[in-house]
């Protein structure tokens, strides 16, 4: 741990404990930051800022390719971690590591090349615009991909000359407090700190007048909290928060290659992923093979026991919940539906039919192994619903007509339309949620834009001097002249 987050934590006096949600077994204890530590932690990325902005950009890039190489070197023990805190899969945990070091070498080649723009003047001036960093930035992340997450915005805003103060999730601290320190040996002091701490550590670093930007993936409620802060602070904010992502299912595509799609996108990491499938609509012409085949899916994935659990019982419980309200309001789980008995926050995967658009499984974001359908009587009612709700992350459309596709992508408010793949895009895609799904990009080249502000520079040259003023300039040096060569 580097001096600077030593000296930070040395006082924290709550833990947060943390149990492996496979065995209910203890991981370990960590301590908590508490306020004067928050405020330390930004002050010393403060005092570092001038410092870092002021580096040229390729040694920043130069500090993330370090970083990268540290991070690669780090991932089986951080893999291992992962799995204990937060119940994914040791190679699921590597796969999201390795995501977090390629990202890091692509944000250190395009951080040097991030460039303004030329602007057409006068043809005696010249006009241009460059990018600086904004400052102190506070970076939140999640613990479903924690290390992918972290590395993306961390590394965008770090390329860019900002300073960082990391807050990683209360679900994963040891975890995170491992991640900042590989991270943070590869930079100067104080330009990356990492604290450990719940949601009130996170709010109190949203409220510090020092913070100039707040990157935020999390939950819709807290990115409504940390967008009221900014009102005060104006700290600029990025913010990727829930969703309740639809899928729509057209009346002529497979109903069993449909299955599949809605199975990956509903249980993959166990339902726990921004974009994951949470409500499904299909076409009444096929609901009854397509429901058959997801129930299978869903069994099988039951029965092979590879399905992780859920990150801690508190989720379980959440998403439970909403099953339990589902079935009493009169869906039916034809798989899963109930808490599993033995230790550990295991849930199945559960598929549930006759789901309505009033219930809240259809409303609300679950984040866990549910897939709850709805049927419907046409493409255009599918569209309709998927289109409705508060959030706007991603959403997914299974057809083999074109005017379908292109219906739905001019009609769905979300950041991501996707037509027949539930999960995919090209490298350096980025997105911009749509209501209470957050705000601005989270990753891609349009993140370095969102840690940077814009300076307009216009250069002219002064005018000629006059006749009149360049003779008696002319006087000037003449008579000093004369007066050098008398004094020789």
């Amino acid at each position: 741990m580097s001096a600077i987050v030593q000296r930070i934590h040395n006082h924290a006096r709550e833990m947060i404990v943390i149990r492996d949600p496979r065995t209910g077994e203890d991981v370990g204890a960590l301590a908590e930051a508490v306020p004067l530590h928050v405020r330390k932690a930004v002050n010393a990325a403060r005092a570092a800022l001038q410092g870092w902005a002021a580096t040229p950009p390729a040694e920043r890039g130069a500090g993330l390719r370090a970083a990268a190489r540290a991070l690669a070197e780090a991932a089986p023990e951080l893999a291992r971690m992962n799995n204990r805190e937060t119940g994914r899969a040791v190679d699921e945990a590597l796969a999201g590591i390795a995501a977090g070091v390629s990202t890091l070498e692509q944000y250190a080649e395009l951080g040097p090349v991030h460039r303004g723009h030329s602007l057409r003047g006068n043809p005696l001036a010249s006009d241009y615009t460059i990018a600086e960093p904004r400052g102190v930035a506070v970076v939140l992340t999640p613990w479903n991909d924690p290390v992918a997450v972290a590395c993306g915005l961390i590394g965008a805003a770090l390329v860019t000359g900002n300073t960082v103060v990391h807050k990683p999730s209360e679900r994963c601290p040891h975890l995170g407090a491992m991640l900042g320190e590989v991270l943070a040996a590869t930079f100067p002091p104080g330009v990356l700190i990492s604290l450990t701490g719940g949601s009130g550590i996170g709010a109190l670093l949203t409220e510090q007048t020092g913070v100039d930007v707040v990157a935020h993936v999390g939950s819709s409620a807290a990115g409504a909290r940390i967008a009221r802060a900014s009102n005060l602070t104006g700290a600029h904010v990025i913010r990727e928060n829930g969703g309740n992502d639809p899928l729509v299912v057209d009346d002529d595509v497979d109903p069993v290659w449909a299955a599949e799609q809605a199975a990956l996108g509903a249980f993959s990491n166990s339902g726990q992923i921004c974009t994951a499938v949470e409500r499904i609509y299909v076409h009444r012409a096929i609901a009854g093979p397509f429901c058959a085949a997801l129930e299978s899916q869903a069994r099988r994935r039951n029965l092979d026991g590879h399905l992780a659990p859920l990150v801690d019982v508190r989720m379980r419980e959440a998403v439970h919940r909403q099953v339990a309200e589902a079935l009493e309001s009169g869906a039916r789980a034809v798989e899963g539906g109930s808490i599993p008995g033995g230790p550990g926050a295991f849930y199945p995967a559960t598929v549930l039919l006759d789901c309505t658009a009033d219930m809240d499984i259809m409303a609300e974001e679950t984040f866990g192994p549910v897939a709850p359908v709805q049927v419907v009587d046409s493409f255009d009612e599918g569209l309709r619903l998927a289109a409705g709700g508060r959030y706007g992350l991603a959403a997914t459309v299974l057809t083999g007509r074109i005017a379908h596709a292109q219906q739905a992508i001019a009609a769905l408010p979300v950041g991501t339309v996707k037509i027949n793949e539930v999960f995919g895009g090209a490298p350096g895609g980025a997105a911009q949620p749509r209501g209470e799904s957050g705000h601005g990009f989270g990753y891609g080249p349009e993140l370095l834009d969102e840690f940077t502000r814009v300076k307009v520079v216009h250069l002219a040259a002064p005018p000629p001097a006059s006749a009149a003023v360049a003779a008696a300039a002319a006087e000037v040096v003449e008579a000093d002249a004369v007066e050098r060569r008398e004094a020789w």
